[in-house]
């Protein structure tokens, strides 16, 4: 009988040991989803820089070519007409 007793206890320890892992598991599981959810946060916030930044970057592009710089001159001129053309369709849209 000693025999089965002490297999049972052996069984009864390895799945305890079993449980544990999987508790220390679970709580690993959770603090990596948190800091996955942290840095897909900072990862939203650094793309909303970057598209800030590049919309400040292009506003300076065109006045830099309103000033007078010639290497961004064709840009601004499209970019104007491209804003004349817009207000135009708004007058009509309104004059309709």
């Amino acid at each position: 009988m000693s025999k089965i007793e002490d297999i049972v206890d052996t069984l009864e320890n390895r799945i305890s040991k079993v449980l544990h892992k999987q508790e220390v598991l679970k709580q690993t599981n959770a603090k990596l989803t948190e800091q996955l959810e942290t840095y897909q946060k900072q990862i939203l916030d650094y793309q909303e820089q970057v598209s800030e930044w590049s919309d400040r970057y292009e506003t300076l592009k065109t006045a830099n070519a309103m000033l007078g710089s010639d290497e961004n001159k064709r840009e601004t001129k499209l970019k104007i007409n491209s804003l004349i053309r817009d207000i135009d369709h708004c007058i009509a849209q309104l004059s309709e």
